[in-house]
């Protein structure tokens, strides 16, 4: 694919994007892909932003909504701090536990921190520790981030045996997983979408990475 970048003072950077694939131009809102004109590889780059500046405020529309779901972690008071600590005392040893049974790892500690550099580590000696702001982001994502930190009990560095497992386990839990919040279940439907038509080698984890990586930790 050939592509441009139009960085629209509103909206920001959108992906106008040429495939031999593509019959009309097209417009997709992704939280985590961003916006991409698709464009057919005949038809020229002036037509796909004319298309869409027709359509800028539906896009708009569409970001706005998307925003509500994947929305920043900000900077903490002590007090919100105190509140997210309680949350994730009574959710992540339960569900890091129900994990590791799932798919037999074994894991000796857990600890749960007001960490501003990751969201999760894993020692060499199996004790791992996880990131308190994970009481505030969607499910998909926090299991995520405890499949990931499962993943080095068996490959500590990042190579691809790493890669592979956790493709394996994030596709097989999003596939299987149905989160209560209905917002959270879209944002797993949408992930196994997306990957569905991706040519990465590890599309599911991809996605869900990048989707983590839009909450900062401050």
């Amino acid at each position: 694919m050939v592509e441009k970048i139009y960085h629209d003072p509103e909206i920001g950077e959108v992906r106008l994007r040429k495939s031999s694939r593509s019959r009309r131009v097209s417009i997709r809102v992704h939280p985590v892909r961003g916006i991409v004109v698709t464009v057919p590889y005949l038809t020229s780059y002036d037509t796909g932003m004319k298309f869409f500046l027709a359509k800028r405020e539906w896009v708009k529309a569409a970001v706005a909504r998307q925003n509500e779901v994947q929305k920043n972690v900000m900077a903490l008071t002590p007090g919100q701090v105190e509140e997210l600590r309680a949350k994730a005392r009574a959710w992540l040893p339960g569900r890091l536990s129900a994990l590791a049974a799932t798919y037999g790892f074994a894991y000796k500690s857990l600890a749960i921190k007001n960490n501003k550099s990751n969201w999760g580590s894993c020692s060499t000696r199996g004790n791992i520790n996880l990131n308190l702001r994970l009481a505030a982001v969607p499910e998909p994502l926090r299991d995520y981030v405890l499949l990931h930190e499962l993943s080095h009990l068996r490959h500590h560095d990042h190579g691809p045996g790493f890669h592979a497992l956790l493709e394996n386990l994030c596709r097989d839990r999003m596939s299987v997983a149905r989160y209560e919040d209905e917002r959270d279940d879209k944002l797993r439907a949408d992930i196994l979408v997306f990957a569905a038509r991706s040519r990465a080698a590890f599309p599911v984890s991809h996605l869900l990475e990048k989707a983590i990586r839009t909450y900062r930790l401050v």
